[in-house]
């Protein structure tokens, strides 16, 4: 004849319940980019913005600084804008 368990008696099994968790990893949380990448971005959107400052005005709108030098100064603040999103992170041990 079949055991038959009583009630509130636990059941006995060969295997574990739960699986055994996984050891948690204490490695600390990186971010994608550090403080010298936003110093940098910070920058580079100051210099468009001053390069936007340099196109501004309505009066000799064919003067150098204005079709030359303005144009050049954005463009470099992209260039220090893409620079900083692309400059790898330095780590800190």
């Amino acid at each position: 004849m079949a055991q038959q368990n009583k009630p509130g008696t636990p059941i006995k099994t060969t295997s574990a319940a739960r699986p055994a968790a996984k050891p948690t990893d204490a490695r600390p949380t990186t971010f994608v980019f550090g403080k010298e990448n936003y110093r940098l971005f910070i920058i580079a959107i100051a210099v468009v913005a001053f390069g936007f400052i340099l196109m501004s005005g309505n009066t000799d709108i064919y003067s150098t600084t204005k079709i030359v030098i303005a144009p050049l100064v954005v463009l470099g603040g992209f260039a220090i804008g893409f620079f900083a999103i692309f400059k790898k992170a330095v780590k800190v041990d």
